[in-house]
């Protein structure tokens, strides 16, 4: 039988757990995830750092500007190869204190700094933030055209061929499973994979990039490994079981490395919060691959 002290004690455990998934997780514990991968399909030699930034969703006061500058600037200390950036740098929540125009949010990204480059990817809450697509169901987003007039390249269904040590490997990216809505849980894509690995045009290693980890199923063989973010590790991760996961898969495809059939999938824990401002359990994070 639970004591009166006990039963005092209640609603302060409740108010701290409540401060610490609301302010300390997610505003405060920022770490770095690294996996060492040597995927399929890959070429004996090659060696890349990709640093993946997922779900920044820039917005005030749970991912100001200042912040992601800092995240910005920690990517590059990691002198890595690659900085992936997969999508979702506008953020939908209602509870804030201000809105960070997205051009600010993509001038802070063009200060990220790679050897090989950097690449980006349409998240779905850049088609939602932007009311024009939303309505007229045509892109690209805003955020798209931001990027790219600061000088990011977003590969929205598309592929780049780079190299190092002079060893070849393409990076190909689909845009948003749920780019807009046409009716009850209902979502129109603009991903189009069999359109983007059209492009890759020899046997060099794919990384691909594709914002929500739904899309693992239809990715074949020859890719080496997908990246993806979107689901926010289920923002809430108890005993590694996230309660809610924005993906038709729950668990299956919600956090971490995953490998089925032999292929190879990376979700990253993302950087921001969505719908709620809380992170309990799976606190903010870059991602670190070593592939190779």
């Amino acid at each position: 039988m639970i004591s009166r002290r006990q039963f005092l004690a209640l609603p302060a455990l409740g108010f701290a757990t409540a401060a610490y998934g609301l302010i300390i997780e997610p505003d405060f514990l920022l770490r770095v995830v690294n996996y060492k991968i040597t995927p399929p399909n890959w070429t004996p030699g090659l060696k890349l750092r990709a640093v993946l930034l997922a779900d920044p969703h820039v917005v005030e006061p749970f991912m100001p500007l200042s912040r992601w500058q800092k995240i910005i600037a920690m990517a590059n200390d990691m002198e890595p190869d690659l900085i992936l950036m997969l999508g979702d740098y506008v953020s939908g929540i209602r509870m804030r204190t201000g809105t960070v125009p997205i051009a600010l949010t993509a001038k802070a990204a063009a200060q990220a700094k790679a050897k090989l480059g950097v690449f980006s990817i349409n998240g779905n809450h850049d088609w939602w933030g932007d009311r024009h697509a939303v309505v007229t169901h045509k892109g690209p987003p805003r955020a798209q055209l931001a990027f790219e007039d600061a000088g990011i390249q977003v590969l929205s269904n598309k592929a780049v061929r780079l190299g190092k040590d002079g060893l070849p490997f393409w990076v190909t990216g689909t845009d948003s499973m749920l780019a807009y809505w046409i009716g009850r849980n209902k979502f129109q894509g603009m991903d189009d994979l069999p359109g983007s690995l059209a492009q890759v045009t020899d046997a060099a290693p794919i990384i691909h990039m594709a914002h929500e980890p739904d899309l693992f199923p239809d990715i074949p063989e020859r890719v080496s490994i997908t990246l993806s973010g979107h689901t926010h590790g289920g923002q809430v991760r108890i005993l590694g079981y996230s309660p809610v996961v924005p993906s038709n898969y729950g668990n299956r495809f919600a956090y971490g490395h995953i490998i089925e059939n032999g292929r190879h999938l990376v979700v990253s824990g993302g950087l921001g919060v969505s719908t709620l401002p809380v992170r309990l359990g799976k606190p903010p994070e870059i991602t670190v691959l070593e592939l190779g």
